[in-house]
This record gives C-alpha cells, sequence and structure tokens, in this order.
C-alpha cells in the first residue's frame, strides 16, 4: 500500500510518497512558492537525485497536479500510475474539539475543519486548499485528515481549561488545545522503542524544538499537558512567537502604539520571539554566531528560550510526578548540542545528566545522550511527522 502524504501550506506544499508496508519513502519533495513569481518543485526519488522544476503554479490545483506528474515520470517517477496510490493523508492543524482521531474526508468534515478556521487562520485555509485539490486530481481516491490537534485531546479538563467565564468555553470553545500533536506522538512512542519499554509504562517529556516550539508531557503513551494552547502562540519563547505572556499586554501596546488589536497579533506572531527580543534572526544558527560575536541581545534571546523550556519541563515533572525521559525533536532539538546542553544544565538533583561529548556530536540522528548513571534518560529522536500521518491513514483504511 502506497501512501502519499501531503502538508499543504499558505504559498507551499510537502509530500511524500511512502511504502507503508515497508515504511520506506519513495520520493519526496516541495513545491515552493505557489502563486508566486519564482515557483519551483524540488523532487527527490528514492535513490536518486534532486531534481528541480522551475514553473509557475497558479494555485494548490496546480502544485499538486506536478507532484503527481513528477510520480509517474518516466525519467524520475517512482510509480508506473496513479492507480499505484491507495490513499492520501493530510495533515490539518486545528480540528477543535470535534476530532481526536484521524478521519476519512468527506464534505461534512470539511465543513467540520471550515468552523475551526478562527482557531487557525493562517493554517487550515491552506490544509482545505490541499484537500479539494486532491480531490480534484485524485477522484476516488480516499483522503484522509490526520489533526496536529488530536493527540491531545486526552488532556483532563483542569489543564485545558482557562480561568475565563465558563461560557467562553461552551459558547466558543476557548480552552488549550496544542500542537505539534502528530510529532509528539511520533518521538514519545520512537524513544519507548529505543528504551526497550512499553509506552503504557513511562512518563516522557517531549521537547519539539524549532522555529515554532512546543513541549508536551507524555504519561502511558497520552498526551496529559502541552505548552500551546488555543493557538500556536501560546506556551515557549519562538523564532517569531512572542510565547506565553501577560494577556494585559495586548491592550497596553494598541492603547500605547494606536493601533489595531489585528496589528497587535502581527507583532505577536510575526516580530516577537527570538527574532523581536534580538533584532538579528529567527534562525537560531545566525543568534549563535551573533552571540559569540559579543551580540548581547542575541545572547539573551537564546537564554530567554533556554529559560522557557527548562520551565515546562519542571512544571511537567510535578504534573507527572517524576519523568523517565526527555526528548529533543525538530529542527533545534535534533541538531543544536549546545541548546540541548544549556536546557539539561544543573539538572542532575532531578536525576538529569547528559554526556556533553557524546551530545556534541549528534545532528540529527537517533541517540541516548544521558550519562549511564543518569536516572532519566534524555534522547535525541528526529521527528517524522510524515510517517505518523502515513500510519494513521493506512491504519484508518485496513
Amino acid at each position: 500500500m502506497k501512501i502519499l502524504v501531503i502538508n499543504a501550506g499558505s504559498s507551499s506544499l510537502k509530500y511524500q510518497l511512502i511504502d507503508i508496508e515497508t515504511e520506506t519513502v519513495l520520493a519526496k519533495g516541495l513545491c515552493e512558492r505557489i502563486g508566486i513569481e519564482g515557483s519551483k518543485l524540488n523532487h527527490t526519488p528514492k535513490g536518486g537525485d534532486k531534481v528541480v522544476i522551475e514553473k509557475h503554479m497558479n494555485d494548490h490545483s496546480d502544485a499538486i497536479k506536478m507532484v503527481l506528474d513528477a510520480l509517474v515520470d518516466k525519467e524520475y517517477g517512482v510509480i508506473s500510475d496513479m492507480s499505484e496510490i491507495s490513499a492520501v493523508g493530510h495533515r490539518v492543524v486545528h480540528g477543535g474539539e470535534l476530532f481526536s482521531k484521524s478521519v476519512i474526508i468527506n464534505d461534512e468534515l470539511k465543513d467540520a475543519v471550515k468552523e475551526c478556521i478562527p482557531l487557525a487562520p493562517l493554517h487550515n485555509p491552506a490544509n482545505l486548499i490541499g484537500i479539494d485539490a486532491c480531490e480534484k486530481a485524485m477522484p476516488g481516491v480516499p483522503q484522509v485528515g490526520v489533526f496536529d490537534t488530536a493527540f491531545h485531546q486526552t488532556m483532563p479538563k483542569e489543564v485545558y481549561m482557562y480561568g475565563l467565564p465558563y461560557d467562553l468555553y461552551t459558547d466558543y470553545k476557548i480552552r488549550r488545545y496544542g500542537f505539534h500533536g502528530t510529532s509528539h506522538k511520533y518521538v514519545s512512542s520512537k524513544a519507548a522503542e529505543i528504551l526497550g519499554k512499553d509506552i503504557k509504562d513511562l512518563k516522557i517529556i517531549t521537547c519539539h524544538l524549532g522555529n515554532g516550539s512546543s513541549i508536551t508531557a507524555v504519561e502511558n503513551g497520552k498526551s496529559v499537558a502541552t505548552s500551546m494552547g488555543l493557538t500556536p502562540l501560546a506556551g515557549t519563547v519562538m523564532g517569531t512567537r512572542c510565547g506565553s505572556i501577560d494577556p494585559a499586554i495586548i491592550k497596553f501596546i494598541a492603547d500605547q502604539k494606536g493601533i489595531t488589536l489585528e496589528e497587535v497579533d502581527n507583532i505577536l506572531n510575526k516580530e516577537s520571539g527570538v527574532y523581536g527580543i534580538s533584532g538579528v534572526s529567527s534562525d537560531f544558527r545566525d543568534l549563535d554566531a551573533a552571540a559569540k560575536s559579543g551580540n548581547e541581545r542575541a545572547q539573551l534571546a537564546l537564554d530567554m528560550f533556554v529559560y522557557s523550556v527548562r520551565k515546562y519541563i519542571g512544571q511537567y515533572i510535578v504534573q507527572m510526578g517524576g519523568v523517565d525521559a526527555i526528548v529533543f525533536t525538530a529542527g533545534v532539538g535534533e541538531n543544536d548540542g549546545k541548546m540541548r546542553e544549556a536546557i539539561t544544565k544543573d539538572l542532575d538533583f532531578l536525576g538529569i545528566s547528559i554526556d556533553t561529548e557524546k551530545n556534541k556530536g549528534i545532528r540529527g540522528d537517533e541517540a541516548i545522550i544521558s550519562t549511564e548513571d543518569s536516572k532519566v534518560k534524555v534522547l535525541v529522536v528526529p521527528t517524522n511527522e510524515e510517517l505518523m500521518i502515513a500510519r494513521e491513514t493506512a491504519a484508518l483504511l485496513k
């Protein structure tokens, strides 16, 4: 069974074609600058070189057609015809309270995803566009929605509720939802596998660290707390997002600067985080270089990020009454040994100790980086959301 995994953004579309029987990636790629001048497709077949196809894509329908054409191309394709694709698994960012698991897509489901657009205005519309484009290009092929928020639907009510009038929850579903669920689910289960233990016997803290970051407490295989909230703006300091702040700051900024709430929202989402603090970049590699050259604001941004991650680790250890493993994943978590060391520094009193030399050499590889005598195992596990989506899609069809 071959599953096509689609992750549609506002002007981009990532994809992988996966043979789910062997969990082999047959091809993967990225459509860039959809609807913008200079659009192109980067396509890499298994065992082959990357192929760059520069061609204007008016919309996601054009992008999907280019992807399908590339998959069956005689020179760099990996399947003979479209009938080899059994289903398409779509990443959908926000499912609200409506979805606690993956579902086969139909008109009713699409209407439900539309209802969640106010909760994820940047993501859900793009996800729906990708679904519509696939339905047009591949009529009759099952389409499956896999939700970022679904894994976190096991959080207890006292964790996901906010201290607001209760009717704001009942009327508008204002609550904590959490994100990166597919990633947290994958790396926690993979960590249990690496440790040779049943995930139902473990307390794990997963740290998905990148331009967008979230921390999750996984107890007995279920999410019991996560740092992001109603939207992906809450939680740790991030690339351009402020993370959790005093809510009164929003009105204060609007009044002081004489700007609209929409303009404040833009500041919090796109001009804040380590970018806003440093004035340098949202890329942690740029910040590290700037800090080394003496840029105090860049160092402050890095220190604030470390503090915000450590704060959630401590909170979740208390909530779960201990921790068996801490897992680092995503762009920063997988590749930045210096950041991993800073986050776990001086935590020996909690039974957390990493092997600093081993940690330095790990970039994007599976590894246990804790010392032999560390009571808490610390791991690096590269995330694989596409494989998780393919697994969920195949399981649902079966």
